[in-house]
């Protein structure tokens, strides 16, 4: 019996799954942070050691066992990195081959059926890469301030742009102003504004929900700034769309990340937007954790047959985790 590791290394946390070539889950373990912008490549490799190690204890297998691994790796955007992630995984001691991939493209092996398409991945920042039906990777730069800001984080930063709009009588009224103001415990606008600017005041991705409670309650700017998240995370899945020619294909869009549990107006948005340049796009929602696509990254590594394990492999991680 051949077994398959599949680890996802995350700003957040790093899991590892193993299952049997059969896409049986039989063993899985976790651990702390592991992107190496966040921690390094030392620290990647600790954690994914203990990862590694958790997962084979509960599955009562060694390292001999394995054979094939994939890694879905948050931060690893550029060629130049992949020498010392290669490097640092020597810690794990394993005899097998493996592959790394930025941990998108994970979440896209996870998610869509074929095992082929697009993932956009949204969360605190976001990304997207895609690949097509025979292998070839179209991919973002992975960097916000590159024109790719349409996370959480850049959600309140724009809500935070239409409270100074108001104040400064350039923008219409919203009543984000009065929820940021309450959210802050300070007496008024220019309360906010003040220690926003000078004050070392700080509001970050953790205030997304108050913008889409707002959106929710009918603001029309709060609204419009969600459809324009959606409308620029549709743009960077057209963009893979348009690099990897899968404009006249039937595909998925795997959308992935805790932003899109804010609203549906973003699914609805990306799907008014993406339409009309790939018909054939369908938008899905990613239900399962991503390490699932790590694994199936392994396993394609000795050539094995994988949409058709993809369903057992769900199935029985699920199993595994009650």
């Amino acid at each position: 019996m051949r077994y398959f590791l599949g680890i996802d290394v995350g700003a957040t946390k790093t899991h590892a799954l193993i299952a049997d070539e059969y896409g049986r889950a039989v063993g899985f373990g976790q651990s702390g942070p592991g992107n190496p912008e966040v921690v390094g490549y030392d620290g990647m490799a600790v954690v994914m050691r203990e990862a590694t190690d958790n997962a084979l204890a509960a599955s009562g297998l060694s390292r001999e066992m394995i054979a094939g691994a994939g890694f879905g790796i948050g931060g690893y955007d550029w060629p130049s990195q992949r020498p010392p992630i290669l490097e640092a995984l020597r810690i794990l001691g394993l005899n097998a081959p493996v592959e790394i991939v930025n941990d998108a493209l994970i979440g896209l092996l996870a998610g869509a059926e074929q095992g082929w398409g697009v993932a956009v991945v949204a969360g605190t920042s976001c990304n997207c890469w895609g690949r097509d039906p025979n292998g070839r990777e179209g991919r973002m730069t992975g960097f916000s301030w590159l024109g790719e800001a349409a996370g959480a984080g850049e959600l309140v930063l724009k809500a935070l742009q239409a409270i100074a709009l108001e104040w400064t009588r350039r923008g219409p009224p919203t009543r984000l102003t009065q929820a940021f103001v309450e959210l802050a415990g300070l007496p008024n606008v220019e309360a906010l504004l003040e220690a926003l600017t000078i004050g070392g005041l700080h509001i970050g991705a953790e205030a997304a929900p108050l913008v889409f409670k707002v959106a929710a309650e009918g603001d029309p700017v709060a609204l419009e700034l969600i459809r324009w998240a959606g409308r620029e995370l549709a743009s960077m899945a057209i963009g893979v769309i348009r690099q990897l020619d899968l404009a006249p294909l039937s595909f998925e869009v795997v959308l992935a990340g805790s932003f899109f549990n804010g609203s549906p107006l973003l699914a609805e948005t990306m799907a008014e937007t993406i339409r009309p340049v790939a018909p054939g796009a369908r938008l899905v929602r990613l239900d399962v954790p991503p390490v699932v696509g790590a694994v199936i990254l392994g396993m394609e590594q000795v050539g094995l047959p994988t949409p058709p394990l993809r369903p057992l492999l769900i199935r029985s991680f699920a199993a595994l985790r009650q």
